[in-house]
């Protein structure tokens, strides 16, 4: 084979082939319309089935060391089929030529097997093969993926020596390369040598700080940039939300708009993300109604489950059962959306109505399906369903149960009771239990005042190892009931001498668009003169109510008038005290909670409910509590 002239074929320039033959013009022609022919029947597969007949008469008609046949060939095969049949075609090359190479080297990348199309690239260059721009971009991206700091560098040299390192899309490579491996001088050095710094190069840059958690570093570029398109201002957007900054991106997302700059569907699911976690259900559904009027943001199996989540997470499940029923598109994702959504809120019968209809619309279910339709069953106290729906997941769908399958089953016997078959189920597991499924137990124990089996899990747990804040806690919380204060002070003592925090409990809420936050007896709020006052007006009314604070709550052994003050002033209190007198009356008041609700808490908030005909819903770290009319929906077990 000998190149003579150059042609090309989407993107790539390829050396063309001319071979020895009697009647040259005949054969050449014959060649090339066969081509042309394979090459549009390639171009025209919208599956893998499609490619095999095709690929059969390449072989017979001998075309398959043909480059433009094999490069789509390959290329299309990396795509529909696997890359494992397009890596076989590739062996079965005589002499690949750097297309080719580029082409499976793209497909590697693109199938997540980065260390596959690392040694492909190298296979290459020891073949002396010599790469260009294509194929250094495309094995950059693979070094990246697999943090190959070692790897990339050889191939950063590589572009040097033949003169490619200043090509803009390399360099725009070398920087992502660099700044996804940790080494921001040399991305930050490649970034100030360009002499086109634009708001391409300036994302790249803030994404690889803000992938590693520096946010001050990817505010100072951002706000460098002069001329900022919608991916650069999504870009900061997603990047605060995956870094917990979820009040500077919906500040982030209110300078957008003021910039007149027009969000797209990945801007629009950022900030439904960040309305989630804050629990900004006002701004959420402002966000829904720009959807509505923008009718270039489809509602999607994308932006619709961001919406049933923002929904759900917010307190209104009834907004999200209307999104789902709206929705045209729908997939297994989106199902496990709602049937996680109405999970937290215990309604467990409708969530498990969505689990079957998912299931007689074909839609296999996943792990993730089977956690939420579990954790729906505990919420609803359904043993029977619960134990049928965990039985099924081996025998109906191969899925293996996880440790927060089995978690969910110890949830459900803890909530109805059955202690003791928990903990027998725990001891009958396949899988070692964690700390999580422990402490499910554990708080059961208490609920249930089976102080007894409740010390038994309390030293297994303190022999676990790996125990965070709240396990401490609820250990602590369990002696403290039980009025063995020297144990609870030991529990104390060993977090102090781990060097463990507790966590700050930290109650939020949404008022006028506007997040609020409430720590334990706060008085940073500009009206905390107004807030405590009606804590003491509530506290007097509540008292007269007969309300007895749960003063075995508290861990520590003080008189029962300090534990009052001390409970008195939890932070979602303060939250609802501020809602009380900010917002309008019979209006629901919606507060958000990193902890778990205190059971004195859970008590008082029941009577405020019933005393001011107000609906208060709290979500907190496990679950969503509506109260209403002197009751709540988790049915006082949470």
């Amino acid at each position: 084979m000998c190149y003579s002239t150059l042609a090309v074929v989407g993107n790539f320039t390829y050396p063309s082939t001319s071979t020895s033959n009697p009647n040259p013009k005949v054969s050449i022609s014959n060649s090339t319309q066969r081509r042309k022919e394979f090459v549009s029947l390639l171009k025209n597969c919208k599956d893998a089935n499609q490619i095999l007949p095709i690929h059969a008469k390449i072989i017979r008609t001998g075309h398959d060391q043909d480059p433009f046949i094999l490069f789509e060939l390959l290329r299309l095969s990396s795509t529909l089929s696997s890359v494992n049949y397009a890596s076989t075609i590739f062996q079965l090359v005589h002499n690949p030529n750097v297309f080719l190479y580029t082409a499976l080297i793209d497909g590697f990348v693109s199938a997540g097997s980065y260390s596959d199309g690392i040694s492909l690239y190298f296979q290459m260059i020891n073949r002396f093969i010599v790469p260009d721009k294509y194929v250094i971009t495309s094995v950059l991206k693979a070094c990246g993926s697999r943090f190959a700091l070692r790897e990339g560098k050889e191939i950063h040299c590589q572009a040097s020596k033949l003169g490619l390192s200043s090509n803009r899309s390399i360099t725009m490579k070398l920087m992502e390369f660099y700044g996804k491996c940790g080494e921001f001088d040399d991305a930050r050095k490649l970034f100030d040598k360009m002499t086109e710094r634009d708001v391409v190069a300036s994302t790249i840059v803030i994404n690889c700080f803000l992938d590693h958690g520096l946010v001050e570093q990817a505010i100072e570029v951002f706000d460098r940039v002069r001329v900022k398109d919608t991916v650069c201002w999504t870009a900061m957007i997603d990047g605060l939300v995956r870094n917990g900054e979820m009040n500077m991106a919906l500040e982030m997302f209110r300078e957008m708009q003021k910039e007149n700059m027009r969000p797209n569907e990945v801007t629009i699911v950022c900030v439904l993300s960040a309305c989630s976690q804050l629990g900004a259900l006002e701004l959420g559904r402002w966000v829904h109604s720009y959807i509505g009027k923008h009718h270039r943001i489809e509602l999607n199996h994308f932006v619709g489950g961001a919406l049933i989540s923002m929904y759900s997470r917010c307190g209104d499940i009834d907004e999200a059962e209307r999104i789902f029923a709206m929705m045209n598109e729908r997939n297994v994702i989106t199902y496990n959306l709602m049937i996680s959504g109405l999970a937290m809120h215990g309604k467990s019968i409708q969530a498990i109505e969505i689990f079957r209809g998912m299931i007689k619309q074909g839609l296999l279910p996943t792990s993730v399906t089977f956690v939420a339709i579990l954790n729906a069953c505990s919420h609803g106290g359904l043993v029977d369903l619960g134990f049928e729906m965990f039985h099924s997941m081996s025998r109906d769908f191969g899925i293996p149960p996880q440790i927060e399958h089995y978690g969910c089953i110890v949830d459900l016997l803890g909530r109805v009771g059955h202690l003791k078959e928990a903990y027998n189920f725990i001891q009958n597991m396949e899988l070692a239990p964690d700390h999580v499924m422990l402490g499910s137990l554990l708080s059961a124990c208490k609920i249930h005042g089976n102080f007894e089996l409740g010390e038994q899990v309390a030293r297994i747990l303190m022999n676990h190892g790996v125990v965070d804040s709240g396990t401490y806690v609820l250990l602590a919380n369990v002696y403290a009931s039980s009025g063995k204060w020297k144990e609870a002070a030991q529990i104390r003592a060993k977090m102090k001498e781990g060097g463990i925090q507790k966590e700050p409990g930290c109650s939020s809420i949404e008022v006028n668009n506007e997040i609020h936050e409430f720590l334990l007896g706060d008085l940073r709020h500009p009206q905390k003169e107004k807030i405590y006052n009606k804590l003491e007006e509530l506290n007097q009314v509540l008292k007269e109510a007969g309300h007895i604070p749960a003063t075995d709550a508290v861990l520590h052994d003080i008189e029962d008038w300090e534990k009052e003050q001390a409970l008195a002033i939890h932070s979602e209190r303060l939250a609802i005290c501020y809602g009380l007198i900010s917002t309008k009356p019979c209006t629901t008041i919606r507060v958000v909670k990193n902890l778990r609700v205190c059971d004195d808490c859970h008590s008082m908030i029941k009577l405020i409910a019933k005393i001011t005909g107000r609906k208060i819903v709290v979500r907190d770290r496990k679950r969503f509590h509506h109260f209403e009319n002197g009751n709540c929906s988790c049915g006082d077990y949470w």
